[in-house]
């Protein structure tokens, strides 16, 4: 696609009052990603007509890109005043007040947008991935329908993470991908092709990310990237970082680390140029279709080889993608015709972990608001899933447990909003006391692994499965109940099992599911001598070795800059 910003630059030069060509140049600059020239256009156009609700809206999603959200909802509603019938604004709008907290307000921007336009699936997307965060289930079916419908016929392109919460199958999100994937590629220029690696020494890893800090991201990756600079020295990592340093103890360890190159705020060319400045061989996603990401930068093609890997749970659909990195149960052979890329596998669980995260002496139940003493006194089942993973299903199947299993009661991450209130209503409706729901509000890393260890069996959500959450139970010893799906992100939870050699935790019905829970729940006999098995398991299977680990993904870097060497990188199927 040609830029348009040479022109609109060469317009307003001879015409600089041209107000509507200003807030043409600030759209184009921030699709190009860089948000203080869109700031600036928009600026502009507001000094020559000062309220255009166009320009308020655009210097309301520069001023989001900035960080700056109380900033960005201002301009926002000032916009949404101004044209109160624009439903683009209204999603922005939408967008702003979920940074800023105002749940409920987002919720209604984001249905006043679909009642403005209810045949827009796009639209029908944001409301319903909002309503699941919030819990709000109201025309849940009628809202995934819509969305499901719009992918199978290729008219929108969804956001494919929001789509991984959909009862979609792995066909149907390589078709959400792909969609998405020739949305960006339309707007993208890529970079001249990258040359061929010819020099000696280290293959120079590239990891991008908006995570690098107190973030999943972060979190998991940190102690393998420390055991791969330590034990491979044929591999050279550097870490683009999209979000700025946080100050936390985990962003000075990935310092500390392989290189880190601070890119937050650059525009997509600046973040390419930096990667093909640095000569990255092989060039790793850790965001994905995740959000945050910067999507349009792997596009440019800025490293000869491109890999999918860990924070987005499913298949990128994208041109510009060569390799996925999983392994044999999160991504069985059944599964690799829906994906665009080439599947490299390691011998091991996909997902590393912090092998270095303390975890300090648990508080009391009480302090928590659980059942005092131990698990005697009331078993204490968790989920601290997300909430948009809080499906009717996943919910209605957890309180099914709580229903058999007297004095239990279901602890959960509270959410944003009216969440927690609507999960309670909810387990009212099914009969069950509402008390019975227990809720930890979001606590600093070390503090949430502290009280996990409180919880006596975790029960997993489908089809979107805990990944981080669940390596967290399993590290502080709580065991994982899950059943495994037939997509990516269904089947995370049920690798970490598989390679932990608990398969006997991951179960193939909801019926299983519910008889295992309960079983678990009324013989403390049996829930204890699981326990005892996990912790046994934990340090003897591999599964948080990362050193290990590291070893098995240099031998998988090897192998896919060896392929791109023999010109063998795969066109997308």
């Amino acid at each position: 696609m040609n830029d348009p910003r040479p022109a609109l630059r060469e317009r307003l030069r001879l015409r600089p009052g041209d107000a509507h060509a200003w807030i043409l140049l600030g759209d184009a600059e921030l699709e190009a990603g860089d948000a203080r020239a869109g700031e600036a256009a928009c600026r502009r156009a507001l000094a020559l007509a000062p309220g255009h609700p166009e320009a308020l809206a655009r210097l309301g999603r520069a001023q989001s890109l900035q960080g700056r959200h109380h900033e960005a909802a201002d301009s926002l509603r000032g916009a949404a005043g101004a044209a109160p019938r624009h439903p683009g604004i209204q999603v922005w709008l939408a967008h702003v007040l979920e940074d800023t907290g105002e749940a409920e307000a987002a919720a209604d921007a984001y249905a006043r947008a679909h009642a403005l336009a209810p045949e827009e699936p796009m639209l029908a997307a944001y409301l319903l991935a909002w309503r699941r965060k919030l819990c709000d289930w109201r025309e849940l079916d009628r809202l995934a329908a819509q969305v499901r419908g719009a992918v199978a016929r290729g008219r929108a392109a969804i956001e494919p993470f929001a789509f991984l919460s959909e009862d979609g199958s792995a066909a149907e999100q390589l078709q959400c991908a792909r969609l998405r994937a020739a949305a960006i590629a339309h707007q993208v220029r890529p970079l001249p092709p990258a040359p061929p690696r010819t020099r000696p020494g280290p293959i120079r890893v590239g990891l991008l990310s908006n995570g690098f800090g107190a973030h999943p991201t972060g979190l998991l990756t940190v102690a393998m990237l420390e055991a791969l600079r330590a034990g491979e020295d044929g591999i050279d990592p550097h870490l683009f970082a999209l979000n700025p340093d946080d100050g936390s103890a985990i962003r000075r360890r990935l310092a500390a680390a392989p290189r880190v190159h601070d890119v937050a705020g650059r525009s997509h060319q600046a973040v390419a140029q930096c990667i093909r400045d640095a000569s990255i061989d092989v060039l790793f996603d850790l965001r994905g279709w995740g959000g945050g990401g910067m999507p349009e930068v792997l596009a440019m093609r800025p490293a000869p080889v491109q890999v999918n890997w860990l924070a987005y749970p499913g298949t990128s659909g994208a041109p510009w993608i060569d390799f996925v990195l999983a392994d044999g149960f999160v991504l069985p052979a059944a599964l690799e015709a829906h994906f665009s890329e080439r599947v490299v596998r390691l011998p091991r669980c996909f997902q590393p972990s912090d092998t270095r995260r303390a975890v300090p002496p648990a508080p009391s139940r009480e302090d928590c608001g659980l059942p005092g003493g131990d698990a005697q006194a009331g078993v204490v089942y968790c989920c601290f899933n997300n909430s948009y993973k809080l499906n009717p299903t996943s919910v209605d199947r957890a309180l099914a447990v709580l229903a058999q299993v007297p004095g239990s009661v279901l602890w959960l991450l509270s959410g944003p909003g009216r969440a927690d209130a609507r999960l309670r209503e909810h387990a009212q409706a099914r009969g069950i006391d509402p008390a019975r729901l227990v809720f930890m509000p979001k606590q600093p890393h070390a503090d949430y692994l502290a009280r996990l260890q409180l919880a006596d069996l975790f029960l997993d959500t489908g089809p979107y499965n805990a990944h981080t959450t669940a390596s967290d139970a399993l590290w502080v010893g709580c065991p994982v109940l899950t059943r495994p799906g037939a997509t990516f992100a269904a089947r995370v939870a049920g690798s970490l099992n598989h390679h932990l050699g608990l398969d006997a935790m991951n179960v193939d019905s909801d019926t299983a599911f519910i008889d295992t829970a309960v079983r678990l729940g009324r013989d403390p006999q049996a829930l204890a001598a699981l326990r005892a098995e996990l912790a046994h398991r934990r340090d003897s299977s591999g599964l948080f070795d990362m050193d290990a680990f590291a070893a098995d993904f240099a031998t998988a870097v090897r192998r896919m800059a060896a392929t791109a060497e023999h010109g063998a990188t795969a066109a997308p199927r």
